[in-house]
């Protein structure tokens, strides 16, 4: 039989290469933006006039020799600017609006934060893809404290005055006063936030993290909620019956070990007519369909080193963060919800919103 001669493409292989030199760099420059981020430094910087490295590290409260290491990786990596002839330093303001806290939502320093995170427990995935099985969550001592503050810069700006109106006449119910569930609340700044809005309304957070719960308690103590509670429960395993009126899921459901339990759960704690409000990641069940999607490469990352392997490290199904809208709708629909919508918020580019009812 003839053969097929595959010709070498010396013009292609030299652009890959190129891309995979580009992809270390970024990496590397992934975990300098982190740690920005972390000291305060483009916080400072983003007050400051064109300054020396030593006023910069004065104004961050930092010892000045690792600030001027970092900020020779902010020059090389296009984030900072440099006047070699003045020795001074400058965060454009283009760059500041997203980088510093300010900058809320638009922040996507936060996000940089898990590229360091997924690194600690890399020798340990690459155990489980040699031997199966996964990485439990207390090899994540710092994954609710990051998703907390990932969770309510876009809280605070978006889940009052944008996510809750996506049902339609919910603000007037929470206003009259209804009964509310977050389940995989984490550390439970969502529920504080609507049980501060609608204080008529008893807005109850479970998790299965009793870290995460004892956090989420004190911040309701320290803003003076009394309608606001929280429990240790394993979301796929409640026994609550026809006890809610609206239950809400902020990218939580992918992560749990039996998601299409976790599903059914929620459903039967539901009363007749109430509502399921999920907010999971915006993407396709198909992979060709992520192609161009600007964040798929970081977001299949995080569900390989994280959503996926927490869940198989329970016993469970390893769904995964980019379990798609069409997979998403399908399951919901499964747990017996009717009226399925998917919709999206203007300032959340991570997620999709889907909106189900119980008949």
């Amino acid at each position: 039989m003839p053969t097929t001669t595959s010709t070498f493409d010396a013009e292609r292989a030299e652009a890959f290469a190129g891309r995979l030199v580009g992809a270390v760099n970024d990496g590397a420059l992934a975990v300098m933006v982190s740690i920005g981020h972390q000291t305060g430094l483009f916080d400072a910087m983003g007050g400051l006039e064109p300054s020396t490295s030593d006023a910069i590290a004065s104004a961050a409260g930092l010892h000045e020799r690792y600030v001027r290491e970092w900020l020779g990786a902010m020059v090389t990596g296009g984030v900072v600017e440099h006047d070699p002839d003045a020795g001074t330093y400058v965060l454009p303001a283009e760059h500041g609006a997203f980088l510093t806290r300010a900058a809320g939502p638009e922040n996507l320093a936060t996000v940089t934060q898990f590229i360091p995170m997924l690194a600690e427990v890399e020798q340990q995935i690459v155990e489980c893809f040699r031997n199966g099985g996964g990485v439990p969550y207390s090899a994540f001592p710092r994954f609710h404290a990051l998703m907390a503050e990932n969770s309510a810069q876009d809280h605070d700006a978006l889940l009052v005055d944008h996510v809750v109106p996506l049902v339609d006449g919910l603000p007037a119910r929470l206003a009259d006063g209804i009964d509310v569930l977050d389940i995989g609340c984490g550390q439970g700044h969502a529920v504080n936030l609507l049980a501060a809005a609608f204080p008529a309304s008893r807005v109850t957070g479970y998790d299965v993290s009793e870290e995460a719960i004892t956090e989420a308690r004190k911040e309701a103590a320290n803003s003076g909620l009394t309608n606001a509670t929280f429990e240790v429960r394993d979301v796929a395993r409640l026994d609550d019956d026809a006890r809610f009126d609206l239950v809400t899921a902020f990218d939580a459901i992918h992560d749990q070990a039996d998601p299409a339990g976790a599903l059914a759960s929620v459903h039967r704690a539901l009363r007749p007519g109430g509502v399921f409000l999920c907010a999971d990641i915006k993407a396709s069940s198909h992979v060709a369909e992520n192609v161009e999607h600007p964040m798929a490469t970081f977001l299949y990352t995080v569900s390989t080193m994280h959503c996926m392997t927490v869940s198989l490290a329970e016993g469970g199904t390893g769904l995964g963060n980019m379990w798609g809208h069409q997979l998403a709708v399908s399951m919901i629909e499964e747990a017996g919800f009717t009226d399925v919508s998917v919709q999206e918020v203007e300032g959340d580019a991570f997620n999709f919103y889907y909106v189900a009812r119980k008949a």
